[in-house]
């Protein structure tokens, strides 16, 4: 028999035991946003849905189940060979939208392969209301600050290194922030799935430790960050990383300066109504004559009083950290962590 578990039970069971976790909706309703981890078997694919949808339409909810049926009844037993390849185990874990017909039919043909599954209750759509629970939790966060080109990011990777809990939103969000984020970087997620993805880390965190955070705006390219992470960055303290002009360049040209002038141009014309007419034309030509320390000094003026203006409007304890030059991230991270510390005392 299938066991039933909510949608928190259901997500710390697969946390724990990383069971083989079945996504039995259609493609196109995987691809909106699925639990992170799990595999795709549609029981009705989305042509199916589209033939059942029809027949619902036009002869009721009798012929549509029996339609579906027609559709799929010869596919069972490639059901359960798809998931024996899959998995060793005979334990398994799926859902469907509300946990209803679809993820019962599969489990009792998974059952009848040998198969013990685990159900969530009210399926996907119970799971996105957990999500946004989730993301509501406080966290004892600490937000690791700085100006454009500061290394936050790297700082990040090191105090996850260094055993500190750490969430990187921009890795999740695939996305490094600013209007050039997207270069070199993976496809992002749509922004459910980023939910559903944070909601995992989220909730791994220890409430009672430090959680690092960078400091970042509403926005991550066109990913909204969701409002309880959002204020949790807004209102928690800061440990603010210092590093000069000169050394920002010379990090972003060493990270940008490698993508083709094309891609520099189209993304710096993206924030032309926001660096006003005269600095984007000074930009583009410094990219055309190959002086991209002169493109990024232009740029900076702009987001160096964006972010100084958002600095400005918090009211948060902040300690200041100075970046030498050339030092490395590993003692700028272990700077980061004794500044963390005071703010406990």
């Amino acid at each position: 028999m299938p066991e039933t578990l909510s949608a928190l039970q259901f997500i710390q069971k697969h946390h724990s035991e990383r069971l083989l976790l079945l996504d039995v909706r259609s493609e196109k309703e995987f691809a909106q946003g699925h639990m992170p981890g799990a595999v795709n078997i549609p029981l009705l694919n989305d042509d199916h849905r589209r033939q059942v949808g029809i027949t619902y339409k036009s002869n009721g909810k009798d012929a549509a189940v029996l339609k579906g049926f027609d559709l799929v009844g010869e596919k069972f037993s490639d059901f359960i060979r798809e998931v024996k390849k899959l998995t060793a185990e005979k334990h398994v874990m799926l859902y469907c939208w509300r946990g209803g017909m679809r993820s019962g039919i599969m489990s009792w043909v998974l059952g009848m392969g040998g198969f013990k599954t685990f159900l969530l209750k009210g399926g996907y759509k119970a799971y996105r209301q957990a999500v946004f629970e989730i993301l509501q939790e406080p966290r004892n966060v600490v937000v690791v600050g700085g100006k454009t080109g500061s290394g936050k990011t790297e700082v990040l990777a090191e105090l996850k290194k260094m055993g500190a809990q750490v969430i990187c939103l921009e890795t999740l969000a695939s996305h490094r922030g600013s209007a050039f984020g997207a270069l070199g970087m993976p496809p992002q997620p749509r922004n459910e799935m980023f939910q559903n993805m944070l909601a995992g880390e989220w909730m791994n965190v220890e409430s009672e430790k430090t959680l690092f955070l960078e400091n970042e705006s509403l926005t991550i390219g066109p990913i909204l960050l969701p409002k309880g992470i959002y204020e949790a960055i807004r209102n928690s303290p800061v440990v603010e990383l210092l590093m000069s002009k000169a050394q920002r360049t010379k990090r972003i040209v060493d990270e940008y300066g490698r993508f083709p002038v094309e891609n520099l141009i189209e993304n710096t014309q993206k924030l032309s109504k926001r660096l006003g007419g005269l600095r984007t034309r000074q930009a583009i030509e410094a990219l055309e004559q190959g002086d991209k320390a002169k493109w990024v000094d232009e740029i900076l003026n702009y987001y160096d009083q964006a972010y100084q203006y958002g600095n400005d409007t918090k009211k948060v304890p902040n300690v200041d950290v100075e970046v030498n030059e050339n030092e490395s991230v590993s003692s700028i991270a272990v700077k980061v962590l004794s500044a963390a510390r005071s703010f406990k005392s």
